[in-house]
């Protein structure tokens, strides 16, 4: 009777043990971040003289945090993006220039992050820099928040130029005093681009390429910025001076959500 019970009770626990292991499976399946499929590529592995500078890993954007899903200050894009985007580079170099980057791909959990920041209206430390003009409220009715962004499909890039030789920008300091970002360039966060008219991400009309108040050097930098990267195939958003997506696109119906990280594209 002893052994009976004793087996019994090894039995009852085996069986807890086998069931606490096949529940947990699916659980860590459903935890598994997702990778990014073979097309997506490191900027800096097919074009390393493009400079990088990240600004959603950072605090230093209009929500004043780092945006979900941005884990390392990554450029990722999809291989015909990041090989276009080196064919422009050369040709810029050759002037004197070189392709920085803002931002490239952008998982949908980050525009989810920036929809509920929208959402928010009390929220709006980060406003004298990149929304002086434009009410919080407006957000969405005039264009700058959407629910969906094609950086999230791979061929989307925020960008740039800098004159060479680079030299470095200074960190931003959370905290410190902030300037509109379509102030005068001496006014603005120091930037080692050249003077587009704005700072990058400014909400303001100012900011859209052919804006008639934008004249001289700086309509001439947001041209050439336009051309050269209209040679190799890329279009621009007329509203954004900055954002440019390459045809055709890779993927042009998928919103990915794997995390800005070299883990998402290890093996590509």
């Amino acid at each position: 009777m002893t052994r009976l019970r004793v087996l019994s009770r090894s039995l009852a626990a085996f069986a807890v043990a086998l069931f606490a292991v096949t529940a947990t499976v699916p659980a860590a399946q459903a935890r598994a971040e997702p990778v990014a499929p073979g097309a997506f590529v490191a900027l800096r592995t097919v074009a390393p003289t493009i400079v990088e500078e990240m600004r959603y890993p950072t605090p230093h954007n209009f929500m004043g945090e780092r945006v979900d899903g941005y884990r390392e200050p990554l450029c990722l894009v999809t291989r015909d993006t990041a090989r276009a985007l080196g064919r422009a580079q050369s040709r810029l170099l050759r002037k004197g220039y070189s392709l920085k980057v803002y931002d490239c791909y952008r998982p949908q959990r980050a525009v989810d992050h920036f929809v509920r920041w929208a959402e928010d209206l009390p929220d709006e430390r980060m406003k004298a820099e990149f929304y002086p003009r434009v009410a919080k409220s407006r957000l969405f009715e005039d264009g700058y928040i959407a629910e969906r962004s094609g950086h999230s499909r791979g061929s989307t890039v925020d960008v740039t130029l800098v004159r060479l030789p680079v030299r470095p920008t200074r960190p931003y300091v959370p905290g410190e005093r902030l300037t509109p970002c379509h102030g005068p360039k001496a006014a603005r966060f120091p930037d080692n681009s050249v003077d587009m008219g704005t700072g990058f991400d400014c909400f303001d009309t100012l900011a859209h390429t052919d804006d008639p108040r934008v004249t001289g050097v700086q309509q001439a930098n947001r041209d050439l910025l336009r051309s050269v990267l209209a040679e190799v195939g890329f279009s621009h958003l007329p509203e954004e001076w900055w954002h440019f997506t390459h045809r055709p696109e890779t993927f042009p119906d998928t919103y990915f959500d794997f995390p800005v990280a070299w883990r998402s594209v290890l093996g590509h």
